[in-house]
């Protein structure tokens, strides 16, 4: 591993080791029903694929994509992919049926719901993964619990409650708050959905992050309609790791012969997953404290034991971002030049486009620039997973004057 530091507060760590064997539960054939599943859903539609051509053309590449997923289920987050589709699974377990024979709308069947009514779900989230939970809950006629950790947004409380779950902000970090709704699982005889794993707990968070390859398939298709072959670099923003993971996963199983670059952003008061590739020593390892930044949906202290792996074998870069960069990419992505269209993504959403963006304005960070090999030949896909989940918030970010 090479360590690149300091420049505006952005540190990285480059990984120059031999990739290890691709995650097979992440590969096209294991998850080739996870997009029909998706499909059957009422109110299914891909998620748009911006092309920022004007951007692209200004900062020097071929091509800048960004998946916007404000447009998911009416979520305004991409976090109903996983849901749903570990939600299924934990229902088809129960009901012994192969869900590669149903599709979503037999969990409606009067007959199935009936069996299926006294199911609680439980999750601790920040807001993105809880709304969904509660919303494939309801959907279904289930019951859902949802724990927010300290610091949580009011709003997204009221969205999580207005979806039909019972709600609560705690007063302790999300890593502390993972355990509290573990042990209320466990106390209530609920299943917990959570998209963190650990020893003993690794069925469901695979499950979550193969519901996320759907938006990957989409963009890929999206990509080779607008006359690109394949992407060179991929941003992908982590907090636990289970979405950087399950995209990266995917992509490494699709482009086997050429993956493409992939960059993994943090921010640097949560960067459990950049700190454990700068320990070098291919354990993953945790970070401790309040986690404060804006990105709220990222502010994870402990990396998913399950995609970790992917995480250290794949990413060619993990990077520690100040919040001033995820602002950056919400400004960005507000202001759009020429003729590019504007794509609202919140603070968790924007951070991998902010960082695109100084990477390729500034001179200072041409070091970083070069290892990753951005050039005028790259073409770009940068995931923004939420719109402005905090309006408040987000209006405020984005009226704001750049520190950099």
């Amino acid at each position: 591993m090479e360590s690149i530091n300091g420049v505006y507060g952005i540190n990285a760590v480059i990984n120059n080791k031999n990739a290890g064997d691709k995650p097979i539960f992440l590969s096209e054939e294991e998850v080739k029903g996870v997009r029909k599943f998706h499909a059957a859903i009422e109110g299914y539609e891909p998620t748009p694929l911006v092309s920022l051509e004007c951007l692209a053309e200004k900062l020097g590449v071929s091509k800048m994509y960004v998946k916007d997923e404000s447009k998911r289920f009416g979520l305004n987050a991409f976090k109903g992919l996983g849901a749903t589709y570990a939600i299924a699974r934990l229902l088809c377990e129960k009901l012994e049926v192969d869900i590669d024979k149903i599709e979503y709308n037999y969990f409606k069947l009067p007959e199935v719901k009936e069996k299926i009514k006294d199911m609680v779900f439980v999750t601790a989230t920040d807001g993105n993964h809880g709304r969904a939970v509660a919303w494939a809950a309801a959907q279904l006629g289930c019951r859902s619990i949802v724990y927010m950790p300290k610091g949580s947004s009011l709003r997204r409380l009221k969205h999580i409650k207005d979806t039909g779950a019972d709600a609560f902000i705690t007063d302790v970090n999300y890593d502390d708050t993972v355990r509290l709704a573990k042990e209320k699982a466990e106390e209530i005889g609920g299943a917990l959905v959570q998209d963190t794993a650990w020893e003993g707990y690794e069925k469901v968070p695979n499950w979550i992050a193969q519901g996320y390859t759907t938006m990957a398939a989409e963009a890929i298709d999206q990509m080779k309609a607008d006359g690109s072959i394949r992407p060179t670099h991929v941003f992908l923003q982590a907090g636990v790791g289970s979405f950087a993971g399950g995209i990266l996963g995917y992509i490494t199983n699709i482009f086997k012969n050429e993956p493409p670059v992939t960059v993994i952003a943090e921010p640097e008061n949560a960067a459990c997953i950049y700190k454990s590739a700068l320990a070098d020593d291919g354990k993953p390892y945790s970070v401790t404290g309040d986690l404060d930044t804006i990105m709220a949906g990222l502010a994870c202290g402990e990396p998913n034991t399950v995609t970790w792996p992917i995480l250290r074998d794949f990413a060619k870069a993990y990077v520690s971002c100040p919040d001033y960069v995820a602002a950056k990419g919400m400004r960005v992505l507000a202001a759009p030049i020429g003729d590019d269209k504007k794509v609202i993504s919140g603070e968790s959403g924007a951070v991998g486009l902010g960082l695109l963006t100084l990477l390729l304005e500034r001179e200072e960070l041409k070091t970083l620039k070069d290892r990753l090999k951005l050039d005028e030949n790259s073409v770009i896909i940068c995931f923004s997973t939420e719109g402005d989940t905090d309006p408040e918030q987000y209006e405020t970010i984005i009226s704001q004057t750049e520190m950099y």
